[in-house]
């Protein structure tokens, strides 16, 4: 049985598309790999293209129609009910993983809440602590950890389950202690990811922000020297980060073309160096 209960969404990831692309994938309490699939299409057949992940009888069906190579597809693309399909995918690899072991177990699966009072029979605890979960967040720009940090943050702060009002009220909360409450008013961040066109946030906020970062700002990836995160979407691109001494920089465009570098460079200019020409 997959128990969702930890989750108690009204509504879809603000922003998520529907395609096969895994920064499309949803979210939910109960998921494996990042609800994607990897995918290994041959003349052979339909398999995994991953050593460590099973074939799976969801990735047959995923892969029916496809060209051969490989792939990773985000399992709750259109057409699909997204907690379904998440508890689908989970209970196929889990089956998969314990036959693998020579553990026998039924082909069977349900959605529904643990009885009260049951007793686990394994915990199993992620060795990697909320650094590095954000590094890696920051480096593969992975919609889906964000997310799933920005529930939990506003379950830790307001009690299971999850849901995007509590996480709005949490990270909104926090912005007003960390920055103060005009600077605050400044960012509206209705989901954790970025995805939703219904994100605010002001040059001024935002410097705020990168400054109160300043001391975890070796999570950003790096670029020609320089830290920085980009922000992308159709008539969007956004670039924060710090300059070669550590000066926070905020580029912020609304408009049809992607100058955001050529604004970098300028402002690199005044100190030495200039970024590479990229998107």
């Amino acid at each position: 049985a997959i128990d969702p209960s930890l989750f108690a969404l009204d509504s879809d990831v603000p922003g998520r598309g529907d395609s096969d692309n895994p920064y499309d994938a949803a979210v939910g309490p109960v998921a494996v790999n990042f609800n994607t699939v990897p995918l290994l299409v041959s003349r052979d057949g339909i398999g995994s293209a991953e050593p460590q992940t099973p074939t799976l009888p969801l990735m047959r069906e995923m892969g029916r129609g496809l060209q051969p190579g490989r792939y990773r597809l985000n399992v709750c693309r259109k057409g699909t009910s997204p907690q379904q399909v998440m508890a689908r995918y989970t209970a196929e690899l889990f089956r998969a993983l314990l036959l693998r072991n020579d553990i026998a177990c039924g082909s069977g699966w349900t959605t529904r809440k643990v009885a009260a009072g049951s007793v686990p029979f394994h915990v199993h605890l992620d060795s990697k602590n909320l650094e590095r979960v954000c590094a890696a967040m920051l480096r593969y720009s992975n919609n889906y950890i964000a997310n799933l940090v920005f529930l939990t943050v506003g379950a830790r702060r307001f009690g299971y389950p999850a849901t995007w009002e509590k996480a709005r009220k949490a990270v909104a909360r926090q912005l007003a202690i960390l920055l103060g409450p005009a600077a605050a008013t400044g960012i509206r961040q209705v989901d954790g990811a970025g995805l939703s066109r219904k994100n605010r946030v002001t040059v001024r906020s935002m410097l705020q922000l990168l400054q109160a970062f300043c001391p975890h700002r070796l999570l950003l990836p790096e670029r020609h020297g320089v830290r920085l995160k980009t922000g992308t979407l159709q008539g969007v691109y956004n670039l924060a980060g710090y300059l070669d001494d550590g000066i926070p920089f905020v580029v912020l465009l609304n408009q049809p073309q992607n100058r955001r570098f050529p604004v970098l460079d300028r402002l690199r200019g005044l100190y030495g160096r200039k970024a590479d020409s990229g998107s």
